[in-house]
């Protein structure tokens, strides 16, 4: 089968990314960094509902989500609701399918040769490691899916929301308010499934807040940093589809 038309190509595109950056985001998320630190500045020490020296740090994921509620509203855009709604419940079940593959992986017996290495000068137990890079708990894997998909229904909605409102017009506006709500949703579901309900970690609900604001507050400032690049994007796909083949598909989209 030969794939000919742009609206075809377009979507896959944008679909490969989406799917490809979700599930990136769920494997590196496993490493904490520190936001200051990476910027080579002191740690702000917020204190927040009687939480101490917090700082920004952050899942490594967070490299990745903000492309892809990017590429949810550029989806939304041109192909409706009902094509995000179907490729967010297909990268959740691609998600639990890597992990379960993984999981399958740290259970293999390890070769004898393979687990003692020497990295950089430091011994390494390599399975002790592919265990723990790749083997997170199943909370977290809970949480961040279930986040995820109210985050993606949350924004769908609202970006149309917004559109019936102004139209064509305000693209910021329906795309970065419908990120801006999703994202703090997302902050805080995966937190309180992951570690206030998760009987391992039983944080209080102050710890809950205080970092889902902290990190909230990190995901809002880039979520409007990207703005230029969803107008970037938005064009490039318009001079790519052509002004009257965009106009087409959006105006479907809309409905």
């Amino acid at each position: 089968m030969t794939i000919k038309s742009k609206q075809t190509r377009l979507f896959l595109v944008l679909a490969s990314f989406f799917v490809s950056n979700a599930i990136l985001a769920e494997f590196i998320g496993v490493k904490i960094f520190t936001v200051e630190g990476s910027l080579g500045i002191a740690k702000f020490d917020i204190n927040l509902f009687g939480v101490k020296d917090l700082s920004y740090n952050m899942s490594a994921g967070v490299l990745t989500w903000p492309l892809i509620f990017i590429m949810t509203d550029i989806i939304n855009e041109y192909f409706g609701v009902r094509q995000v709604r179907f490729l967010s419940v297909l990268t959740c079940f691609l998600i639990l399918y890597a992990f379960l593959i993984v999981g399958l992986a740290i259970n293999l017996s390890p070769a004898d040769f393979w687990i003692n290495q020497n990295i950089k000068g430091k011994p390494i137990d390599m399975d002790l490691a592919f265990s723990g890079v790749f083997g997170q708990g199943m909370w977290i894997i809970a949480g961040s899916i279930i986040a995820f998909l109210i985050g993606q229904m949350v924004d769908v909605l609202l970006f149309h929301k917004i559109k019936k409102i102004t139209g064509e017009n305000a693209l910021w506006l329906r795309a970065t308010g419908s990120t801006l709500v999703s994202q703090f949703i997302d902050s805080f579901v995966v937190i309180f499934i992951a570690f206030y309900i998760n009987p391992q970690y039983n944080w209080s609900w102050q710890m809950v807040a205080a970092i889902g604001l902290v990190n909230y507050t990190y995901k809002f400032i880039v979520a409007l940093l990207m703005t230029p690049f969803l107008y970037v994007t938005h064009n490039l796909i318009d001079r790519y589809l052509g002004k009257e083949l965009a106009h087409k598909m959006t105006s479907e989209a809309a409905v």
